[in-house]
């Protein structure tokens, strides 16, 4: 349900109200929690409740005049219709004409002033680097409010929610072991503990998994692991007997939630700990390290889970062909529905979601449903709503991006669709962007090789036509685990990680036209060995591994090379191959045509 712009100035009054009574010209609302995490429990959503902007990226600056909301690229165009008549202005991130956020807040604040943040949702790296900015104008923060917990009156609670545990045979290694890993790589930057904060780091390190967040089956934990001891932090209602003594038995104490401040407060004064600052809240981050020596480190664990082992391949290969039987029997259906003119964006979400939880092992969507049709396709994270919701015509394009959350792996996917005729501009970006698409797909790489050296080549043929998209052309994959995952990405900014063994990211360039159309191809990828030379070192490539037909209607063949034909050609080839054997014969026949060769 879309929120007033009425309701969002009457919740404005009352934080500013807060404001006045704690002598603050300014607080700043993150869009996190305390394990800044993407996608927060619904008790954290207080920049969307506060502002009535729901993108999932986004900060909120409330001065006693004004009000405003910083946000990327994928959400201009959202933003600016949600915000509108709400008192608070939009600021689109990386544009030459938006200032910077903090230096915004200094001219409106001034020297003398005080500006509020709840350090327990703000990352330890951006609130140092906030706290020095404004004390070097003589303006001081306040970390310690949470304005929330007074104003939002029937504000939800920390999630209950019961855990599970994963088995070997889906995580392909025991909590102990990986463990023991995690203690010899902070053995090596000379720490003895590390506390993790992150709740898919700590559901990977202790093989458990929730239901605490939409869309990310994780628990709102943190975990500490050391030489000595490891411990999960966790309400105990969210525990079982028996997944206390399976934890017990791999050597995993638990403690309340809230008492890691406590045990921080209690540890040896000279113990070393390895944080990662900007995945580590503020008030946290601020108790350790007026207790222990403090190790700012890329985090071991979040490099760990990323490398998947065979085992977890194989479930995201099995989680591919489930998704893919699900798509086709989708695809099938809405070819038939869209004549009829009862198909609305709303019911592809429903539609997907039925057929996709007919699959043995579905356990929910890994985000919300994409459908944007014509303009609406433009939005880059357009979510339809009832006031937003289009009726679906057999004409121009429609994108939907979608995915699944299977006990073995997670899916994201990305379709354009041609529903009728196609404009030849349509067909050419459509092909622009299927060309990058291979190119990504196909690349050949050293060992060594970053993201950002890779992402020119999803872009070139729309950089040709001096064109492009603003998002990353790829993004790390959970495995049963968050959609978005780091640390690895494909995208222009500068990432020191590189790409290895096993990593699973997506394939994902797109075009967006304001109000007529959005274009977006989006498969999975692993990074896998090619090929060990005497010279010039071990090079790797992609293993395509999403299983669904891409659209060949909107794609203009002259403009494709017979080495992108046959990349596609043979593509269509392993859908058809690897799908067959569990549809039914007409089901079969459908997907024959749509994987024919070009």
């Amino acid at each position: 349900m879309t929120t007033k712009p009425d309701q969002i100035i009457e919740r404005l009054s009352a934080l500013r109200k807060f404001m006045k009574m704690q002598h603050l010209d300014a607080f700043i609302v993150p869009s996190t929690d305390p394990h800044l995490s993407e996608y927060p429990p619904k008790r954290w959503e207080c920049r969307k409740w506060i502002t009535g902007f729901t993108g999932s990226a986004g900060t909120a600056v409330i001065t006693m005049e004004q009000a405003g909301v910083w946000t990327d690229s994928r959400y201009f165009l959202q933003a600016a219709q949600q915000l509108e008549g709400t008192g608070f202005d939009l600021f689109k991130m990386g544009m030459p004409e938006t200032p910077d956020m903090v230096n915004w807040i200094i001219e409106q604040v001034g020297k003398g002033g005080k500006v509020g943040i709840d350090g327990m949702v703000y990352a330890a790296s951006e609130a140092k680097n906030l706290i020095n900015k404004l004390a070097s104008k003589g303006i001081e923060t306040e970390t310690e409010f949470d304005p929330f917990e007074e104003i939002w009156k029937d504000r939800p609670g920390i999630p209950k929610n019961k855990i599970f545990t994963l088995p070997e045979e889906i995580t392909g290694e025991s909590t102990k072991s990986k463990i023991e890993r995690i203690v010899e790589e902070i053995d090596k930057a000379g720490a003895d503990g590390i506390v993790i904060a992150t709740l898919d780091a700590v559901a990977w390190t202790f093989n458990i998994r929730g239901n605490d967040v939409e869309y990310n089956p994780v628990a709102v934990a943190y975990g500490y692991v050391s030489k000595n001891e490891s411990i999960l932090f966790i309400d105990p209602n969210k525990l079982t007997d028996t997944i206390a003594s399976e934890l017990q038995s791999q050597g995993v104490k638990t403690a309340d939630y809230n008492h890691i401040f406590n045990y921080i407060e209690k540890l040896p004064e000279k113990t070393t700990v390895c944080v990662t600052e900007s995945k580590i809240n503020y008030s946290l981050y601020k108790a350790l390290s007026e207790r222990c020596k403090v190790i700012d480190l890329t985090s071991p664990i979040d490099l760990m889970k990323s490398m998947k082992n065979e085992t977890e391949l194989n479930g995201f290969r099995l989680a591919m062909v489930k998704d893919g039987v699900a798509l086709t029997r989708f695809y099938m259906w809405f070819e038939k529905a869209v004549p009829t003119g009862m198909v609305t964006e709303m019911t592809i979400t429903e539609k997907l979601r039925e057929f996709r939880s007919k699959q043995d092992q579905y356990m929910g969507e890994s985000f919300g449903t994409i459908a944007g049709y014509a303009a609406h396709g433009a939005i880059v994270h357009y979510s339809a709503t009832p006031e937003s919701n289009s009726t679906i015509e057999p004409k121009g394009l429609l994108l939907i991006d979608s995915g699944a959350q299977f006990m073995h792996g997670t899916t994201d996917i990305t379709r354009t669709i041609a529903l009728g005729e196609v404009a030849p501009q349509m067909k050419k970006d459509y092909t622009k962007v299927l060309k990058g698409h291979i190119a990504l797909a196909t690349a050949i790489y050293p060992e060594g090789t970053r993201g950002s050296q890779l992402d020119i080549l999803a872009r070139k043929p729309l950089w040709d036509d001096c064109e492009t998209y603003w998002h990353g052309s790829g993004h790390g994959i959970g495995h049963f685990l968050n959609v978005h995952e780091g640390p690895q990405n494909i995208r222009m900014e500068e990432n020191p990680t590189p790409l290895k063994k096993g990593m699973v990211t997506s394939n994902e360039p797109g075009i967006y036209r304001t109000d007529q159309y959005g274009i977006r191809i989006e498969n999975l990828v692993v990074a896998k060995e090619y090929k060990k030379t005497e010279d010039f070192g071990t090079f790797y490539h992609f293993e395509t591994i999403t299983l669904c037909p891409i659209d060949t209607k909107p794609i203009e063949t002259d403009m494709l090379t017979e080495k992108e034909k046959s990349w596609l050609n043979n593509y269509h080839r392993m859908v058809y191959d690897k799908l067959q054997h569990y549809l039914s014969d007409e089901e079969k026949t459908w997907l024959k045509e749509k994987t024919k060769a070009i």
